[in-house]
């Protein structure tokens, strides 16, 4: 066996969600956008196909993208961190503020990524429990290198009123606090207004859901430009390639589809808010793109199995006992073969 680090061969490792290669899966465990990306991004991407787009380096910092997301967001583009999909950003985060034997802090359940985070730097793991019904805990704990906050959070789909995150700013100032915004398209609010007046808060975003971007992989984070000037020094050096920057220039100028898109998995999602619990489910109010969905009179990993062995894919997930499956909103087909197959299976 080679010398691999002690931390690295004691961690389990992060295991992402099921992808099977078969067209006949109805795939609601990984919370993709169920609608093809924009027609601007096909554009954008066989562009640059063409003439030595492809032989050439990528910008480093994606300048045209910063220029574009900042006049849809309205935040500087010098504040703007691009990444090989918003986990490249976490990771670029965790390097860079977090020394071997320091500690993360993160509330629980939530992004179980965090956790292999601090494992593969050497650093030390706190899990904060939700309150029952979701928020932040009274008492946070100190001396944390970084707390991430996801918000919306998953599994839950629940969020975190903007109040309570500039109090939880304050409480782990000067350390950072990330707000890890993944689902913040299909809710109702966004912390990067907060940005103006919180200097430890950075906020960070994927092409993964929203924008159906989770083959190109990327993502960003927004923050001081201060702050992102100095983790410029902590990313790969050419961290997103030339098709990556072409395909999510073209879907952020292209706000209309956005837009368009997003009100359908909305109206997705609130049609399987209402027809989950006729059929017995818990279902946790959602301000993302996924529903959590829990029984009390009988468990729910026999389910999963048995709508996987019906060529159904959802995500179950176990956080020390407390489990429950996730369940993508995809499209209102999707939704319709869902709910018969668990009408049949109930």
């Amino acid at each position: 066996m080679l010398p691999i680090r002690s931390n690295i061969r004691a961690m389990a490792g992060y295991v992402p969600g099921e992808q099977l290669n078969d067209p006949d899966i109805v795939k609601l465990n990984t919370n993709e956008n169920p609608y093809p990306p924009s027609p601007r991004v096909f554009e954008a991407v066989r562009a640059a196909l063409t003439g030595d787009r492809l032989r050439k380096y990528p910008q480093p910092l994606g300048d045209t993208f910063r220029r574009a997301a900042g006049r849809v967001l309205n935040v500087d583009p010098d504040g703007i961190l691009i990444g090989n999909g918003s986990d490249d950003i976490l990771t670029i985060l965790t390097r860079a503020f977090v020394p071997e034997g320091g500690l993360i802090a993160s509330p629980t359940p939530s992004y179980i990524l965090y956790k292999s985070l601090a494992e593969l730097q050497g650093a030390r793991f706190e899990k904060v429990p939700f309150t029952p019904d979701w928020q932040l805990p009274g008492r946070w704990p100190t001396g944390a290198h970084l707390t991430f906050l996801p918000n919306p959070n998953s599994p839950s789909g629940t969020v975190v009123p903007l109040a309570e995150v500039e109090r939880l700013a304050a409480a782990v100032a000067p350390a950072p606090l990330v707000l890890d915004e993944a689902y913040a398209d299909f809710a109702d609010a966004s912390g990067l207004e907060l940005l103006p007046r919180v200097p430890n808060l950075i906020v960070t975003r994927t092409f993964s859901k929203s924008y159906a971007l989770a083959g190109i992989r990327f993502g960003f984070a927004v923050a001081a430009p201060a702050v992102v000037r100095e983790l410029a020094k902590v990313k790969d050096s050419y961290n997103c390639d030339v098709l990556s920057l072409a395909a999510a220039t073209a879907a952020i100028e292209d706000q209309d589809y956005f837009r368009e898109v997003r009100a359908k998995i909305l109206a997705t999602r609130t049609r399987l808010t209402a027809a989950l619990p006729a059929l017995g489910f818990e279902v946790t109010p959602s301000h993302a793109n996924f529903l959590w969905c829990r029984r009390a009179d009988r468990p729910v990993k026999p389910l999963y199995e048995e709508l996987k062995r019906r060529k159904i894919l959802v995500r179950y997930m176990n956080y020390d006992g407390y489990d429950g499956l996730r369940v993508t909103a995809g499209t209102d087909a999707e939704a319709d073969r869902l709910l018969a197959e668990l009408r049949s299976i109930l």
